[in-house]
């Protein structure tokens, strides 16, 4: 896992919780808390992370992994906002594998990102499937309702299927629905 992952849910952990829960969480997980950037860590190092604020606020795995993608996007969104320049949160999303992660691994060399196969469903909804060997699939999940909530949009996320209970690939079906405000999405 890159070190800018790490970074991310340290910003997200600090904003929220303040800078000590973050020193709280690396003293409960017990990994080194040095994280580089452009520096490699272990996957294990994360999942420790989580386990850790799992514990401290009684959620699940999933539940910490979703609220990480939520508080991700808006400081995502001011560290790159050239990412951030589509129409709405459905072009954003869409853009994910061309756009974003092909810039990310030029700025990281060597991240190992998701890929997410798009496609249009008949209702008009995007499926997902998402590929990866982390099964961070609730990571995805709350990086999508994030961008829905920066673009001001609501969305309704189903997982219809997932590798956690024994399918190839997680696979979502997302609708988006009309912009909360004019003024929800931050200039």
């Amino acid at each position: 896992m890159k070190g800018v992952v790490f970074n991310l849910l340290e910003e997200a952990v600090g904003r929220a919780f303040g800078p000590d829960t973050w020193d709280t969480l690396i003293e409960m997980s017990g990994v080194s808390g040095a994280y580089s950037s452009l520096g490699n860590y272990p996957d294990e190092e994360i999942e420790a992370l989580v386990a850790a604020a799992g514990q401290a606020l009684s959620l699940d795995r999933d539940a910490v992994l979703r609220w990480f993608g939520v508080n991700a996007m808006p400081i995502l969104a001011e560290l790159y906002p050239d990412f951030f320049r589509a129409p709405d949160a459905r072009a954003f999303v869409e853009g994910v594998n061309d756009i974003i992660h092909s810039e990310v691994r030029k700025l990281y060399p060597g991240a190992a990102c998701p890929h997410f196969r798009l496609q249009a469903h008949p209702s008009g909804d995007l499926v997902m499937d998402y590929l990866s060997t982390r099964n961070m699939c609730a990571l995805a999940q709350g990086f999508v309702e994030g961008a829905a909530a920066w673009f001001g949009e609501s969305v309704e996320f189903q997982h219809t299927s997932c590798t956690q209970h024994g399918a190839p690939h997680c696979t979502f079906q997302i609708a988006w629905g009309p912009a909360k405000s004019e003024t929800a999405r931050a200039a």
